[in-house]
């Protein structure tokens, strides 16, 4: 081959060249123009995934403040519930006051003519003392006002003879419902009676002469004639209950019109204090047995009814709380020895503090010596400071 021929061969290996690099740049921007469009395809589906996710995000926020305003709204709702359901007990404790339960004993009218009877020939007879229990209160040694709790007037108490520290209270004049609370600090830092204990009792109570003793409540049921009833507080069931042998009862305190009968406790056992028609000017004492709620003796006082609030018994000795028909001081102007060893002359007129009102109850605790009141509201605890009776 010569090398004319060579040169024949150089223009079409040129033109050779040519169409292949044509072809190759051909092949190269189309792959460029699939890669700009797979980028432009990312970058439309990019924005809509995060405009998507904007809008998620946006829908669950809005979600959670919904759901934050509906868990408010159910707040406030259980909230005017719990009121509702407070007012409510309220007012069905009330219509249970005013229909008591009818009564599953019916009252024997001989036996109780048999009581009084058996009461009178007992009456004012000398009373022989169980304990050598000699001393008598010489004054108001402190007062504690714990709270106000409930309504202006009631009844707050410990067991005046177990070592139990449960409260045990009754709010207001009638009802059906005891209130009990664990130990004294949890009656002071309570202020809704959700938080405590309920006993609801087979039968309503009436006045502020209610008493715990020894395991068991004694309180005061109206059915016609005023009953006794002993309630065991452990098993929650009646005892025992016995008529009170008084014919034609009427308020043993002339400043506290709803109490009847007033069941006291001291170093001694149980009391009852009362009044009658019979002698309607002074108070009535009687000796309980704690057992049977028989009368053991009755002694007609010289403590007059009238402007008295309250009485508790120490010693056997009756003392009788007086103030005004405008609140003042209230005081133990008349004490009345069973024993005879102290006479109502010699003992010391003991002033209470000033405080809010009158009191509606009184209750003396013979095992710490202090008197548990109910003053217009305020639950009171008064230290007494006490002394020999000899020594008056």
């Amino acid at each position: 081959m010569g090398p004319w021929r060579c040169l024949l061969l150089l223009p079409l290996l040129a033109v050779a060249l040519r169409a292949q690099q044509q072809q190759f740049m051909e092949y190269v921007e189309r792959r460029l123009t699939l890669l700009e469009e797979r980028i432009s395809q990312w970058h439309d589906q990019s924005s809509r995934y995060s405009t998507e996710l904007r809008d998620f995000k946006n829908q669950v926020l809005g979600m959670l403040e919904t759901a934050e305003k509906e868990r408010e709204a159910m707040r406030s709702e259980a909230e005017s519930a719990a009121v509702r359901v407070d007012r409510l007990e309220r007012e069905v404790d009330y219509l249970e006051t005013q229909n008591p339960a009818p009564p599953c004993v019916e009252v024997d009218e001989t036996l109780m003519e048999k009581q009084v009877a058996t009461a009178k020939q007992r009456k004012n007879e000398k009373y022989t003392k169980l304990t050598d229990c000699s001393d008598t209160i010489a004054s108001v040694r402190a007062m504690k006002i714990l709270k106000r709790f409930g309504s202006t007037s009631g009844l707050w108490t410990k067991d005046a003879a177990g070592n139990s520290e449960k409260i045990y209270v009754f709010d207001g004049t009638a009802n059906d419902t005891v209130y009990v609370f664990p130990r004294m600090r949890e009656f002071t830092l309570f202020s809704a009676t959700r938080k405590a204990a309920r006993i609801k009792l087979p039968y309503p109570w009436v006045g502020t002469g209610h008493l715990v003793y020894n395991g068991h409540l004694y309180y005061i049921r109206q059915q016609g004639s005023f009953q006794v009833i002993k309630f065991n507080l452990a098993n929650k069931t009646v005892v025992d209950s016995s008529v009170f042998p008084a014919e034609e009862q009427i308020p043993v305190f002339g400043l506290s019109p709803f109490t009847y009968i007033e069941v006291a406790a001291d170093e001694e056992g149980l009391w009852a204090i009362y009044a009658t028609k019979e002698d309607e000017k002074n108070i009535c004492l009687a000796k309980l047995d704690p057992t049977s709620l028989d009368i053991e003796q009755m002694w007609d006082t010289p403590c007059p009814r009238e402007n008295a609030e309250g009485a508790f018994v120490v010693c056997g000795a009756l003392h009788v709380v007086y103030n005004t028909r405008l609140p003042s001081r209230s005081r133990v102007q008349c004490v009345f020895d069973v024993s005879g060893t102290l006479a109502p002359e010699d003992a010391s007129l003991v002033y209470f503090p000033k405080r809010y009102g009158s009191h509606s109850s009184m209750k003396y605790s013979p095992r710490e010596r202090q008197i548990y009141a109910w003053d217009d509201g305020y639950q009171i605890i008064y230290r007494m400071e006490m002394k020999k009776k000899l020594e008056v």
